[in-house]
């Protein structure tokens, strides 16, 4: 019988093996970070603060906000201290915690992604109708749907992966744990838990994506149909949407996917960056900090607060 050495920890990828490049990158990701916070904690005030922003569309903009300041701080604040103390072990326990909280916090934003397409839609293709389908319980249920069905998920995806046997190598190739890193480890039979990341991928990446698409198809066909003058700022505001919704799916999509053979661990980092880092950090940008009541909530708000 083969000999195998139970797992006990697990050790990170770090950014770099010479140190000033660590420095840097730890610097960079560091920079990111406090930008990420920033920006959406600002939204979060103005949102909370102004009366005037008490709308569907701001609802669901303050909880998108609220979920990015979370889902940043798993991954980033632990990869930068890591990087530091270039002490890059984690335990068994921590690493499961963290898969879970990416898996949820990453779930519930494509959620929220989707809603707030569904309320672009409403609000511009059925405007008579906004304040009925759009209305504050429809707002809350659906939040809470999405919260409540992420813990699902999540948990049935850490359970998956953790119910495997980690034998011989610890090194995850990324710098947080992940499902794909973690299931090359494994030297049990990971079949099934590649079935259902890729059911699990059709059905809640590829059907948000679609229901996405298709709300901003009728969306552009309704806008075209506006005065030339008026056209500019809702595709300034679609646009982005859609690219930003593209670039973390099929990130996403591609990293947990892709055939564990073709692993290429610095391709898999950059790309990780892609869909826990960069959403958090645009979004406020496209989403608020570009909206003139936004704006104008935030002077509000630095001169109540200088």
């Amino acid at each position: 019988m083969t000999n195998f050495t139970t797992v006990t920890e697990f050790l990170l990828m770090g950014f770099a093996e010479k140190r000033e490049i660590r420095l840097l990158l730890s610097l960079l990701f560091l920079l990111m970070y406090l930008a990420t916070l920033t920006g959406n904690i600002l939204i979060i005030s103005a949102t909370t603060v102004d009366q005037n922003l008490h709308t569907p569309m701001y609802f669901f903009l303050r909880n998108l906000s609220i979920l990015d300041v979370c889902y940043v701080s798993v991954t980033v604040p632990n990869a930068c201290v890591n990087s530091l103390t270039n002490n890059w072990v984690i335990s068994v326990a921590g690493c499961a915690t963290q898969i879970f909280l990416v898996i949820y916090f990453a779930f519930v934003e494509i959620a929220f992604l989707t809603l707030m397409a569904r309320d672009r839609y409403v609000a511009i293709c059925q405007p008579l109708h906004y304040p009925i389908i759009m209305n504050h319980q429809f707002c809350l249920r659906m939040t809470l749907f999405s919260l409540l069905s992420g813990l699902i998920y999540a948990g049935a995806h850490t359970g998956n992966v953790f119910q495997l046997s980690f034998c011989q190598s610890n090194v995850v190739q990324q710098f947080f744990c992940d499902v794909p890193s973690l299931l090359n480890l494994s030297c049990s039979d990971t079949f099934s838990n590649f079935l259902l990341l890729i059911i699990s991928a059709i059905v809640v990446c590829g059907g948000c994506f679609a229901f996405i698409i298709m709300s901003y198809i009728h969306v552009f066909s309704t806008v075209l149909k506006f005065p030339t003058g008026e056209r500019g700022k809702a595709f300034s505001t679609c646009v982005p949407h859609i690219l930003v919704v593209s670039v973390f799916l099929i990130t996403i999509a591609y990293v947990y996917l892709k055939p564990s053979v073709t692993s290429e661990t610095i391709q898999d980092m950059i790309l990780s960056v892609f869909y826990t880092i960069v959403p958090p950090l645009l979004n406020p940008i496209i989403y608020s900090l570009r909206n003139n009541q936004v704006k104008e909530a935030i002077r509000k708000l630095i001169v109540l607060f200088p």
